[in-house]
């Protein structure tokens, strides 16, 4: 066991390497100033900016810098938000990302394995038709007009009752968070949905399930101790990656619901052509994600103990 981790903290950080690297190639090409506007037109003023930013220096030396920095948890200074380091933005912003990720996420894994396991239980009838039409909505609406749906569904139903049930934008209580996280979460929720549908007519049609019927068990305790249990571990292997994406991915959400996340940040440093920001969010979202796939990797053969880690 101790030789797989090993061997898969090694792989991630390969990982992470090739999207650092990556991304520094991708922001140098992309056509455009980062040191542009009307206060910056003074070129002894440009010339200044350059040299503590670095970007007098040859395009080697500042990945070389870029690298070392990134070994040392430094990702330097915002270039457009004054004597900001990016290391400060993630700190302060990405706790707020977190926690409506990990509400979104609470809600995708319920739904997706209640809703999973309804629709196998009652196969072809109508909680099925229903449920599974419901899940092609989720997945193939966009994320941002479910989100603006939803914020005007909130404006019209407050109107209604002439005050405000939930508020439409904002962060700081529990009812800011649940529309949001809701949204955040449906698209996921749909997708394991599917997932736990599939896993459960699998493990339906099961010669252990068969036998178990065999043998005189209630419905219910094959459910709970022979059907579940089997059906969920897709859902388990898949939860990794969807741990980082839904934490890290709600840039829309946050952005139309007003929400102060990480996800702002990076929007308005995208526009801004911020490289330090650009770069530092997206090799930390790398870097979280291939956590979260080792982290399940392992977690995997824990709860399957017919896996084997090698």
């Amino acid at each position: 066991m101790l030789v797989y981790i090993l061997k898969r903290l090694v792989q991630g950080a390969i990982t992470v390497w090739f999207i650092a690297t990556a991304t520094f190639v991708a922001m140098h090409a992309v056509p455009g100033d980062p040191l542009r506007g009307d206060k910056l037109a003074n070129e002894e003023i440009r010339a200044n900016l350059k040299a503590r930013y670095g970007l007098d220096r040859p395009l080697l030396e500042q990945y070389e810098l870029y690298i070392g920095g990134m070994l040392r948890g430094d990702f330097g200074l915002s270039y457009t938000q004054e004597n900001r380091r990016v290391n400060d933005i993630i700190r302060e912003n990405f706790p707020v990302s977190a926690t409506l990720g990990i509400l979104a996420l609470a809600v995708a894994t319920l739904g997706g394995i209640l809703w999973g396991a309804l629709t196998a239980l009652y196969r072809n009838r109508l909680p099925d038709v229903v449920i599974m039409f419901f899940v092609i909505v989720g997945i193939s609406v966009p994320s941002f007009v479910i989100a603006a749906l939803s914020q005007l569904g909130l404006v019209t139903l407050n109107s209604m009752f002439g005050r405000s049930l939930l508020p439409v934008a904002g962060w700081g209580t529990l009812w800011h968070m649940l529309v949001p996280s809701l949204v955040l979460g449906l698209s996921t929720m749909a997708y394991l949905t599917r997932l736990m549908r599939a896993s459960m007519l699998e493990i339906t049609s099961s010669d252990f399930v068969r036998t178990a019927r065999a043998k005189g068990l209630t419905p219910t305790q094959i459910f709970l101790k022979h059907q579940l249990r089997n059906a969920i571990l897709p859902v388990v292997t898949v939860l990794g990656p969807q741990i980082a994406l839904i934490t890290t991915g709600g840039f829309v959400v946050e952005l139309v619901f007003a929400i102060p996340g990480l996800g702002r940040y990076f929007v308005d440093a995208v526009q801004q052509l911020d490289y330090t920001v650009i770069m530092g969010t997206t090799v930390f979202y790398g870097a979280f994600l291939v956590l979260m796939v080792i982290f399940v990797d392992i977690l995997y053969g824990f709860i399957d103990p017919r896996v084997t880690l090698e």
